[in-house]
C-alpha cells in the first residue's frame, strides 16, 4: 500500500515557546520527521531516548524533527517539562491544539512518524521501529528500525522501500 501523498496545508502552529512554526515546510533540508506522541503513552515515553538520538544523528544530514504533542490540554509549560524530563533535545516542540497536524498526517497511535519530504509529499508513516511487538511486550534486539531506514534512503536519494508501517502505542483521541 502506497501512501505517498501531496501536502496541500501549509499549517502555522506556534511551539511551546511561541514561536511560530511550519511544521509542514522542509526549508533547505531533505525532509523532516514530525514525531507525534503524548506526555502519559508509556509507549511514547520509552521512545523518548530513540527519537532523541534519531533527531541527532540526522541533524547533519538534512533532516530536521519536530515533536507534536496530540494532547489539546496539554499546557506549553507541562509540554516544556515533559521534553525536558524525558530527554528530548532542542528540536521543535507543539502542541497540536486542533489536531491539524494530527488529521493532514492521518496519523492514529503515539508514537508515531510521518516524514515529509521537500516537495511536500509524505513519504513515510508508521513506527519508528519494532522495539514492541505488543503492547506491554518489548522486544530486544530491535529487527527493524523502520524510520531509520527511510530516513537513509532519503539521504542517499533512493526511493523509500517501506514508506507505511503500523505503529504500536496509544490512540490518539478526537
Amino acid at each position: 500500500m502506497s501512501m505517498v501523498a501531496l501536502v496541500l496545508l501549509l499549517i502555522t502552529i506556534r511551539d511551546v515557546n511561541g514561536v511560530a512554526r511550519e511544521p509542514l515546510k522542509v526549508g533547505a533540508g531533505n525532509a523532516k520527521v514530525l514525531f507525534f506522541i503524548t506526555n502519559d503513552c508509556p509507549i511514547s515515553n520509552a521512545y523518548a531516548p530513540e527519537i532523541a538520538r534519531i533527531c541527532k544523528d540526522y541533524q547533519g544530514r538534512g533532516i530536521g524533527c519536530e515533536l507534536v504533542y496530540v494532547d489539546p490540554t496539554l499546557s506549553d509549560e507541562a509540554a516544556r517539562k515533559h521534553a525536558q524530563e524525558y530527554g528530548h533535545g532542542d528540536y521543535p516542540r507543539i502542541v497540536d491544539r486542533k489536531h491539524e497536524l494530527v488529521k493532514a498526517m492521518g496519523v492514529t497511535i503515539t508514537p508515531e512518524a510521518a516524514v515529509v519530504d521537500r516537495r511536500g509529499k509524505v513519504v513515510y508513516r508508521g513506527r519508528i521501529d519494532d522495539s514492541f511487538a505488543a503492547l506491554g511486550q518489548p522486544r530486544r534486539p530491535v529487527r527493524s528500525a523502520d524510520l531509520r531506514n527511510a530516513l537513509d534512503e532519503i539521504v542517499a536519494g533512493k526511493a523509500i522501500a517501506r514508506a507505511e508501517t503500523k505503529a504500536l502505542g496509544c490512540y490518539i483521541s478526537n
